[in-house]
């Protein structure tokens, strides 16, 4: 049996006017384009790094 993988679920809860180049360019490779975008991804270092980059703009939850 495989072994469930941690998820979590971002949701973009600001606008990235104004932000960095990095900060639009994370939030895109998450799949957050507009307020209120909601994405699950696995629970990774990857992932995590993302979240850390724009922290100020989303919403985080386990999923």
């Amino acid at each position: 049996m495989a072994k469930k993988e941690a998820k979590v679920q971002i949701t973009l809860v600001k606008s990235t006017i104004g932000c960095t180049e990095k900060q639009i360019a994370s939030a895109a490779a998450l799949g957050l384009k507009k307020i209120g975008d909601v994405t699950v991804q696995p629970d990774n270092a990857a992932t995590q790094g993302k979240i850390t980059k724009i922290r100020h703009l989303v919403e985080v939850t386990e999923a």
